[in-house]
């Protein structure tokens, strides 16, 4: 017997007729001997509606009753969970946040989890029950209910399958694994059987939409594993583990890219200590965050400066450094928004050498420019530009033998 954390993400509980082929797969858990939590999400469109609805009777909303309105969709799904698995023949109940508790601070609309108390949940388990548990909320210091911000759902599953000291944590979503790149775009792209913590969390912040980084993160930190499986197929999916885990490591695993880029060039601004420190300084005060950075070689004194923020940010990085013309004295700033970034990821780059290198080769043979480049240990980026991004992962993707056999 095995204790497991399944979580349904929106699309999986997108209408009555999903929220029983969900309920379905809970029951063949259950009738397999298991202890099973469920965490669901809101069903799909429905917390764009509630937001939404907020944003139409206050564009200056209060966080608090903000929270209080978006979390009502995850309510909505655990309740309708729960009938579903009591229409089957299953012992089930529905817990919102507050209920279990899931306690957390008080950052509304983004707030972190700081404990989860088990012990009614483990008296439930004894008496044969599932329990359905409301994701992407709980409740402040002050008793408020608080919401978790984006990849609530994903947070709260593995939190709680953390805090239950789970066996593993699946999470059913409208694809069926982890692939070694999109499968839209590289019609030879393999599902992984296995893939670590460390690659699934560059993945995922490089662009992959399968999981949220901040779940992937809490999974790692507390060696949660993870399987990502389709809820409407029965296919194997792709277990999350860790590294120890992969008897045969590849040297790249996959290759991710990120549409939300944009580059920023601040033009001849004075090559002299603390001008970087000035330059960033304002827009990290304005919450806007900086990825890839390159400098140029100084000339009489000047240098440009370019680096990249989310494609959102674009125009307020703008408005914030024009701000700041007089005491930063740059030329001009040149935006860009017309760019991708395309990270090629795998633990097995800490002892193989040339994966670099492969990649600036094949972009070149295929007469695409790089723009900027960033690196960390078991990665590599570069910026493009956007036209050139299915021609880049089809060709880094075979490059590097990825794709599945023909």
């Amino acid at each position: 017997m095995a204790r497991i954390v399944q979580k349904f993400g929106g699309t999986s509980v997108g209408d009555v007729e999903r929220i029983r082929n969900a309920a379905c797969r809970v029951k063949r858990e259950v009738e397999a001997g298991h202890e099973i939590a469920v965490v669901v999400s809101a069903m799909a469109g429905a917390t764009n509606q509630l937001v939404d609805w907020t944003r139409q009777i206050s564009n200056l909303h209060d966080a608090r009753e903000y929270d209080v309105v978006v979390s009502s969709g995850e309510q909505v799904t655990a309740g309708l969970m729960a009938l579903a698995l009591q229409s089957l023949g299953v012992n089930a109940r529905s817990w919102l946040g507050w209920q279990i508790p899931i306690r957390t601070d008080g950052v509304h609309g983004k707030a972190r989890i700081e404990s989860i108390h088990t012990a009614e949940i483990e008296t439930r388990f004894a008496q044969a029950q599932v329990a359905v548990v409301a994701g992407f909320q709980g409740v402040g210091p002050r008793g408020r209910i608080t919401t978790l911000g984006r990849g609530g759902s994903d947070t709260s599953a593995v939190a709680l399958a953390a805090a239950l000291k789970a066996e593993r944590c699946d999470i059913f979503t409208d694809v069926d694994g982890v692939y070694t790149t999109d499968p839209r775009i590289v019609a030879n792209a393999r599902k992984l059987s296995r893939i670590t913590y460390e690659e699934m969390l560059e993945m995922a912040s490089q662009g992959a939409r399968v999981l949220q980084t901040r779940s992937v993160e809490m999974a790692m930190n507390h060696r949660v594993r993870l399987q990502v499986l389709s809820s409407f197929s029965d296919a194997p999916g792709t277990l999350v583990v860790d590294e120890d885990e992969i008897v045969e490591k590849q040297v790249v695993s996959g290759i991710a890219y990120s549409r939300d880029e944009a580059k920023l060039t601040v033009q001849r601004v004075a090559d002299r200590p603390g001008v970087a420190a000035a330059i960033f300084g304002p827009l990290a005060d304005n919450a806007i965050n900086v990825d890839m950075i390159v400098q140029n070689i100084s000339e009489d004194g000047h240098t440009d400066l370019t680096f990249t923020v989310a494609r959102s940010d674009l125009d307020r990085a703008v408005a914030v450094l024009e701000g700041c013309r007089s005491s930063l004295g740059f030329y001009a700033l040149k935006p860009d928004s017309n760019v991708v970034k395309i990270s090629v990821i795998g633990v097995g780059m800490r002892s193989h050498a040339g994966v670099a290198q492969q990649m600036f080769k094949t972009l070149a043979e295929k007469g695409i420019n790089i723009q900027v480049i960033s690196t960390s240990e078991i990665k590599v980026s570069v910026l493009i530009a956007a036209e050139y991004t299915e021609l880049a992962l089809r060709a880094l993707h075979t490059a590097y033998g990825l794709d599945a056999p023909g």
